[in-house]
């Protein structure tokens, strides 16, 4: 019998405390007027109707500048039509409410899944703190996958095609097609998610304004790039940027590293006989979700729930998760990765050491290239792989309990 604290288990609790945090975030934020990156999200829905330049700078609105896909002003529409004191709060909260979601959809018992939101919770409370829609990309992802593994395409595309117009990352997902069993319908409904969503922004302004919007799109995402490569930014925490920093040559290049990130990533995909194993398709989720932030000049503190989500996954799908090795990387991932950039962190060792040489990201690193190395050369279909497996996936097609 599960046990239970004022009648709610600890997975239910553990839900609870990641609506907490949001809340607390909410209230922190909006009462002290420093909301401002939730201010970018939702005037980008009252500039898309004014036929206003998105990616322009606005500095009597909001600092910095705004740059998601045009899509992302329709999104945005219910967390900005309401009062901003509420509006707000539904970002924070949907943002908890969407990782649960995802987390509750993948194949582990309760326990397991309460690990895996406990042992993510710094770095949730790092997005909402920043008031960031990484949670909800990290749940885009996840749930896209699972989606296919329950042959629902349709919705699954849904997701990898919105996510993606919206910021990129889940375009990660469109590798998911290799383990769909109606790969018809999976190309499709690509298409058709392609086509209404390129025009869905059109509704609140007109198709030349969203035409003109991606292109600028396409511009700032490139001129951001730039910035971001410097060697004092709080971006680039990336196997690109650790590398610029530590040898100190800003000039160091990505693509070399996009194309090696890309080999190691596309070569599993090609061991069909893998397929059968389900660990080894959520491995392949795990390092998604991995890859997409560590070679990406764009990841910053905030964007690293998603990374983590991924590594903590692939952890909690061992049938011995707390080894000596796995519990020095969750340590790592908790106090160099979580904490690192922190207050919690003394602010010598926070800037000059783990914000000059973006460690922040060598945890991530770390595992990315352990998970990456038995989709490689591991063996997931031997018997006793299999047996492990249905030990720790028992429950991979049951209805999720909350």
């Amino acid at each position: 019998m599960t046990k239970k604290f004022l009648g709610l288990t600890g997975y239910q609790w553990t839900c609870i405390l990641y609506v907490a945090v949001a809340i607390f975030t909410w209230q922190l934020k909006y009462f002290r007027h420093i909301d401002n990156n939730y201010l970018i999200f939702r005037d980008s829905w009252y500039h898309a109707r004014a036929h206003l330049d998105l990616y322009a700078a606005y500095p009597k609105e909001y600092g910095d500048i705004y740059y998601y896909g045009p899509l992302f002003t329709v999104f945005v529409a219910p967390f900005a039509v309401p009062p901003e004191v509420v509006g707000f709060f539904l970002w924070e909260v949907g943002n908890a409410l969407a990782v649960i979601l995802a987390v509750s959809m993948l194949p582990l018992d309760n326990k397991r899944k309460t690990i895996m939101l406990l042992l993510c919770a710094i770095e949730f409370a790092n997005s909402v703190f920043y008031m960031q829609f990484n949670p909800m990309i990290t749940a885009v992802i996840i749930i896209s996958f699972m989606l296919i593994q329950k042959e629902k395409e349709r919705w699954a595309t849904l997701l990898i095609v919105a996510g993606t117009l919206v910021k990129l990352y889940p375009v990660v997902g469109l590798a998911f097609f290799l383990f769909s069993k109606r790969k018809e319908q999976f190309i499709l409904w690509t298409v058709i998610w392609i086509v209404v969503l390129f025009f869905a922004p059109m509704i609140v302004s007109s198709p030349s304004f969203v035409i003109q919007s991606y292109h600028q799109w396409m511009e700032a995402l490139s001129a951001k790039s730039a910035l971001n490569t410097g060697l004092n930014t709080s971006q680039d925490m990336c196997v690109m940027g650790v590398v610029r920093r530590l040898t100190g040559n800003v000039n160091v290049p990505n693509l070399p590293f996009l194309l090696a990130g890309a080999i190691i990533f596309v070569l599993p995909l090609l061991r069909f006989k893998q397929f059968q194993s389900y660990k080894f398709r959520l491995q392949i989720l795990a390092t998604s979700l991995i890859v997409v932030v560590i070679f990406s000049t764009g990841a910053e503190h905030p964007t690293f729930i998603i990374a983590v989500a991924g590594a903590m996954l692939w952890m909690l799908i061992q049938q011995k998760p707390f080894t000596t090795t796995n519990i020095v990387l969750i340590v790592l991932l908790l106090v160099v990765t979580g904490l690192g950039l922190t207050d919690a962190m003394p602010k010598p060792i926070r800037q000059d050491i783990i914000a000059k040489y973006s460690i922040k990201a060598w945890p991530c690193i770390v595992v990315w290239l352990v998970i990456s190395w038995e989709l490689l050369f591991k063996d997931f279909t031997t018997k006793e792989s299999l047996q492990e497996e249905q030990l720790v996936l028992s429950n991979a097609y049951a209805k999720p309990k909350i």
